[in-house]
């Protein structure tokens, strides 16, 4: 299973990587396969807005339906559309093409995007899911 380094994670199993005040996000290679096949993702649309640790879509496989929360606060400003006509890039391809939205982050008073505190590095969610634990997420 891969965790790339790069991005950072919450116990749901959402991956979000951070491009200025951006942050784009997904599920993780692990919820992936622990779905099994998906067949359908509900999007949140964009112009909405998104709470942190707040479902804001689903995740529908052959096996069950599971939320899809937000790793941050933001603003949606883009969904990754190629997931309507072939939803199985989430499987196939879950940190590049099998992305699902981006959300505009606010800034903190630093000027950096505001994160929340909780989400994990790769090394800490790797622990995590070797562990067996298991989030509310996919």
């Amino acid at each position: 299973m891969s965790v790339p380094a790069e991005l950072r994670y919450t116990p749901e199993h959402e991956w979000v990587s951070i491009e200025g005040d951006s942050a784009c996000i997904g599920i993780t290679e692990y919820a992936a396969q622990q779905l099994g096949d998906v067949v359908y993702v509900s999007l949140p649309a964009p112009g909405s807005a998104v709470t942190a640790g707040e479902p804001c879509g689903e995740v529908e496989s052959v096996k069950s339906v599971s939320d899809l929360y937000s790793p941050v606060d933001g603003e949606v400003i883009e969904v990754n559309t190629e997931l309507e006509d072939d939803p199985s890039l989430v499987n196939a391809e879950p940190y590049s093409a099998g992305w699902m939205f981006r959300v505009r982050v606010p800034q903190d008073g630093d000027g950096d995007p505001a994160l929340p505190p909780d989400l994990l590095s790769a090394a800490e969610y790797e622990e995590l899911t070797k562990s067996g634990a298991r989030g509310t997420g996919p």
